[in-house]
């Protein structure tokens, strides 16, 4: 009996202890937002219940700014005149100007790993990217397939509202996943953005890229910029 008050004691100070020191969770800290409820009263037939459905829920501001996010393989801060270089970039020093620029991030000297550091905010051994996707392996760590449990800043977004896209280098899913069978869980359209245009792979031609657009196969312009040959900058 004495034992077994015991653990009931210990048990009833460590919900008491729980209880009094849990930091209280907004909306914001719980995603995705849970279902909206149904504003309808149900009675016994169709004539004694109230249909009355609630208005949609707006998680968004109406001054929400717009978020654009560039990453750039092979590039170092001190390369473009927008942070001090020599080279001429003035679209980028454009974009910096109107939005915020920070003097730290976290590279990883390789694109996998940094684009999933980057997408999920987390440190990319701990979202199975320790290194680029086609070195796909068993180890913990570098599996290859950023994680469910992990959301990505797409989702987040999409979930106050926002409308994602991405183009582009993807280079987040293992070799043998981007085919035109799938799996599709692990392309971009699988991490929250509602539309994707670009290649899967680490490295494309600039004249016939292999293109994707959300899930699939698509093939290149064959001119572009008023040239009689086609390239994704035009």
């Amino acid at each position: 009996m004495r034992a077994t008050r015991k653990k009931l004691y210990s048990n009833l100070v460590s919900f008491i202890l729980a209880g009094a020191f849990a930091l209280p969770l907004g909306s914001q800290e719980i995603l995705p937002f849970p279902p909206k409820p149904s504003g309808s009263i149900p009675g016994r037939t169709i004539q004694e219940s109230i249909y009355s459905p609630l208005p949609t829920v707006n998680r968004l501001p109406k001054d929400a700014p717009n978020i654009l996010i560039v990453l750039i393989d092979d590039v170092g801060p001190a390369q473009t005149d927008t942070y001090g270089g020599e080279i001429h970039t003035p679209t980028l020093s454009k974009i910096a100007k109107e939005g915020i620029s920070y003097n730290r991030f976290h590279t990883t000297a390789m694109c996998s790993p940094t684009r999933a550091a980057l997408l999920t905010g987390r440190n990319q051994h701990r979202v199975a990217s320790g290194q680029i996707t086609e070195l796909s392996n068993d180890w913990d760590g570098y599996m290859g397939t950023i994680p469910k449990s992990s959301a990505t800043v797409a989702e987040v977004l999409k979930d106050y509202g926002y409308n994602t896209g991405a183009w582009g280098k993807w280079h987040n899913t293992p070799a043998e996943q981007t085919t035109a069978a799938g799996p599709f869980e692990y392309w971009p359209t699988g991490y929250g953005f509602e539309y994707f245009y670009g290649f899967l792979a680490g490295e494309a031609s600039q004249y016939e890229p292999n293109l994707v657009r959300n899930t699939a196969n698509v093939e290149h312009p064959h001119t572009s910029g008023g040239h009689n040959y086609y390239h994704p900058s035009e």
